[in-house]
């Protein structure tokens, strides 16, 4: 194996590694020749059950739990990419939303991507091995979707932190970007409340075809392999003049 793609010899963090994007990530860059995967999700079955053919250390966690990141800081001796890519879902009106399940959702998704993140590169900077990351934002971050405004407002967060870690870093050697995905066929979106309410008065395929005529000019659900492969690329050294950038991955959805 050789070239651009091959991440031979590297080590790399996934969160939210057990399923959808993350899961696929971690069985690309499997199949490319990365050394060891350091895998983090709140699911611990699903993190035993990917049966990867790579050395990998698992951790069963909240991201949001600073405690978890401070061992991982501890045992992992060097990162050369990371995918952060935990996060939750869901949506109603900003009048009926609770404060409760505001906080919830940023917890996971911003105050979780901060301490995964600065988790990282203080590794990548001890160890002098930083590469790259990639951040995963939303299309809900980039386009102003109704009934999103904890989701959404995180995402756009996550988008712009990664432009700063990329400002701040840049000099070390190291890259940082996001990517913004429309609905992937992943359970982050098939376990919200509204697909939930679609699926039983449809049925759960014509509810996942009635949600990809919701946000997709071209009538599809991207799928996990597809991203696993974008966001490969971004970490990979072809991408090597690509930093601070959000790519934007959702079949013209934010058109």
């Amino acid at each position: 194996m050789a070239g651009e793609f091959d991440f031979s010899g590297r080590t790399a963090l996934i969160t939210g590694a057990a399923s959808g994007i993350g899961a696929a990530t971690a069985h690309w860059l499997a199949a490319r020749g990365i050394a060891e995967l350091v895998l983090v999700d709140r699911d611990e079955a699903g993190l035993a059950a990917l049966a990867l053919p790579v050395p990998a250390r698992t951790y069963a966690g909240d991201v949001a739990d600073e405690a978890l990141w401070d061992r991982i800081e501890r045992e992992v001796p060097r990162l050369d990419h990371a995918l952060l890519n935990a996060g939750i879902a869901n949506g109603c009106p900003i009048v009926d939303q609770s404060f409760a399940e505001w906080r919830r959702m940023l917890s996971t998704n911003l105050d979780g991507m901060f301490l995964s993140l600065r988790a990282a590169l203080r590794i990548m900077q001890r160890a002098a091995s930083g590469r790259s990351l990639v951040l995963t934002s939303s299309a809900a971050g980039v386009k102003p979707v109704p009934m999103t405004a904890a989701y959404g407002s995180s995402k756009a967060a996550i988008a712009h932190l990664a432009r700063l870690a990329a400002a701040e870093v840049g000099p070390q050697g190291i890259r940082v970007n996001a990517i913004a995905p429309g609905r992937v066929d992943t359970p982050i979106w098939t376990t919200t409340d509204h697909f939930k309410a679609m699926a039983e008065e449809l049925g759960k395929d014509a509810a996942k075809a009635a949600l990809a005529a919701e946000v997709s000019p071209t009538d599809r659900l991207a799928t996990a392999e597809e991203l696993a492969g974008q966001i490969g690329f971004l970490l990979s050294d072809a991408a090597a003049g690509i930093t601070g950038t959000v790519m934007v991955s959702d079949n013209g959805y934010s058109l």
